[in-house]
């Protein structure tokens, strides 16, 4: 299992991105804008060129983020985080957001997404956001 930070912007995920990577060294891994996405997600064509999904290796993390995107709700500077959690088995990803939800609120119940992995996210009873990502190639 890995723990990793995901940065939510408004618009300038790339700008800081690019800045990380000037400071930390290294390569993106991944680098999706919301126009890669599917063409039933109904973006909008000013925000197909907003950062819908970046990762960048910093030793053994990874430090990930997005824009906020369409229909998302605002970014609320120092909170504009979460924790995204990538378990070994999809069951264990079952697990953990039963166990994190309870109590909380859901925000995407754990269902197959466009890019292949097992996913869901929710808000524990602390107010902490996680993302639980099973890789369907693990």
């Amino acid at each position: 299992m890995q723990l990793n930070t995901y940065l939510t912007f408004a618009g300038n995920c790339r700008e800081a991105f690019e800045f990380y990577r000037s400071v930390f060294g290294g390569e993106f891994e991944t680098m999706q804008t919301f126009g890669d996405g599917p063409p039933d997600m109904g973006v909008p064509e000013e925000l197909k060129a907003q950062v819908m999904h970046v990762s960048l290796s910093i030793g053994d993390s990874t430090l990930m983020g997005s824009d906020t995107g369409p229909g998302s709700p605002g970014v609320v500077m120092g909170s504009n985080f979460q924790i995204s959690v990538t378990p070994d088995s999809r069951d264990e990803a079952d697990r953990l957001f039963a166990a994190l939800s309870d109590g909380g609120t859901v925000g995407q119940a754990m269902e197959e997404m466009f890019w292949g992995d097992y996913f869901g996210t929710c808000d524990d009873q602390y107010g902490i956001r996680w993302m639980i990502n099973h890789s369907a190639g693990t």
